[in-house]
């Protein structure tokens, strides 16, 4: 039976354990302020140039792009954004988790994985996943230019028909509550549905270069601000799921000090009242 020493320690310990989730907690929300920021302040800048290739592609009768040829798919490329760090909740286990469905439904298929972040790269290992690079020590501070270096693996891999397809895979900023698993398709660039994104918005852009000139610059930026979109919006969506689990891991530290004061409180006055009683024992028997 554990004694009034023993709950003490324990009581001094899960204090101690307190202190670090708060100051993580704390830590997580500043940086989540800043994060937060990036992911809204690129997703227009994301939306816009969409609407620039959309209106490129328009004016020409057949696109020619090696990033707008189609191939059967047979070889697979998958991006996955993860965090460098734990202590996030589900953050990284539902990453993993659905790369791993992803990759079990195209077995049948030659799949690729390029891993961004530490718990990522490290799952991919212990699955032995086939990995066409990595990246990591980042990935809490989207940075556009570590964006535009996955982007041209990318470009390198699908340009020299090492790849069919390329998919993303994050976690996308919703709120500092939610955050939601986003699946989506990065090339082959699809004309038609770059058209029907921009159907409510068309614009009519006056160009100094040709469609075709310009469509050579604009889809390796439309890459790249695709990709920096997904890391804005993991680093954001991973700050605010490391601070909702620290503030539910202090909170749960907090009842766990109750309840254990409680405990050691129980057994101090037992043992108390065992005193008073032997006190008052052996007065009656020396009577």
């Amino acid at each position: 039976m554990p004694t009034l020493l023993d709950y003490r320690r324990r009581i001094r310990s899960v204090k101690s354990t307190q202190q670090v989730t708060r100051a993580m907690k704390f830590v997580s929300a500043a940086r989540l302020r800043r994060a937060q920021e990036k992911a809204i302040e690129a997703r227009p800048y994301a939306a816009q140039i969409t609407e620039m290739v959309r209106s490129a592609v328009a004016r020409m009768e057949a696109p020619q792009h090696p990033l707008l040829a189609r191939r059967p798919e047979q070889r697979v490329l998958l991006l996955l954004a993860t965090g460098d760090r734990g202590l996030a909740g589900a953050f990284n286990a539902n990453a993993v988790r659905r790369a791993l469905e992803f990759l079990r439904s195209h077995r049948d298929l030659q799949t690729q994985i390029i891993p961004i972040g530490r718990k990522g790269r490290d799952a991919a290992r212990r699955q032995k996943w086939n990995v066409a690079a990595e990246y990591t020590g980042f990935t809490a501070k989207a940075d556009f230019a570590r964006a535009k270096e996955i982007a041209a693996k990318v470009i390198e891999l699908y340009e020299g028909d090492h790849t069919d397809a390329v998919y993303l895979l994050f976690n996308e900023f919703k709120s500092v509550m939610t955050q939601k698993m986003v699946f989506e398709k990065l090339l082959p660039i699809d004309p038609a549905e770059l058209s029907k994104k921009g159907a409510s918005s068309q614009v009519d852009y006056i160009y100094e270069q040709p469609p075709e000139q310009l469509l050579q610059g604009l889809l390796p930026r439309y890459i790249a601000a695709r990709i920096y979109r997904m890391l804005a919006d993991s680093s954001a969506a991973e700050h605010a799921a490391r601070m909702t689990a620290m503030d539910s891991a202090t909170n749960n530290a907090g009842d766990l000090i109750e309840s254990l004061t409680l405990q050691m409180n129980k057994i101090r006055q037992a043992a108390i009242t065992k005193e008073i009683i032997e006190v008052v024992s052996g007065a009656s028997w020396s009577a």
